[in-house]
């Protein structure tokens, strides 16, 4: 039997998962990695406008990425924008692109990232429990109201438990894999 309950939860639980996922790529992993600048606005036009909107972002080697605008006018502006961003990374303007270079991590801030990495797994497991908890209750509430028995609120508690630990697995699977990337050097 299908687990109702679960399934008008399942798109919470896709996106903690999928939040938790986009928190981790945002971690630097001591790589170029084009989701690094998706902070970054540049002042194009009058118009505080998103990097990716105005420019491609290309990673030719592990530790820099070249800036590209589609309007060469743009150059200093997205010199600019990229330094002022504060995301520690070295920025220099070329006739046709901005070269962006990432700095080597000390084992220091390798060791503070992982840290990060942690807080935000706990924040994704807090996501789940709550999630976990709103369930657990549309299931209690079911028995009370006579639309399940008691034994198959049991069966229904024990498939979301399975699951959460299913999810829990996934999100710990994640965060080890971003942490060796932060730790290879």
């Amino acid at each position: 039997m299908s687990n109702r309950f679960i399934e008008q939860h399942q798109e919470e639980f896709n996106k903690a998962v999928e939040h938790f996922e986009k928190e981790l790529s945002a971690v630097r992993a001591g790589r170029a990695n084009p989701s690094m600048l998706d902070s970054v606005a540049v002042d194009a036009y009058g118009v505080k406008t998103p990097l990716k909107q105005v420019a491609s972002i290309s990673v030719p080697e592990a530790r820099s990425m070249e800036v590209e605008p589609w309007d060469k006018n743009l150059i200093k502006e997205v010199e600019k924008a990229i330094s002022a961003a504060d995301l520690g990374l070295s920025v220099s303007a070329e006739s046709t692109l901005v070269r962006v270079t990432v700095p080597q991590m000390t084992e220091e801030k390798r060791k503070e990232m992982v840290k990060q990495i942690k807080e935000k797994l706990e924040e994704a497991r807090v996501a789940v429990r709550s999630i976990r908890e709103k369930v657990k209750e549309d299931i209690t509430e079911a028995e009370k109201s006579k639309d399940i028995t008691e034994d198959d609120k049991y069966d229904f508690v024990e498939d979301l438990d399975k699951k959460v630990s299913e999810l829990n697995k996934k999100l710990e699977n994640m965060a080890e894999e971003k942490e060796k990337q932060v730790m290879s050097v």
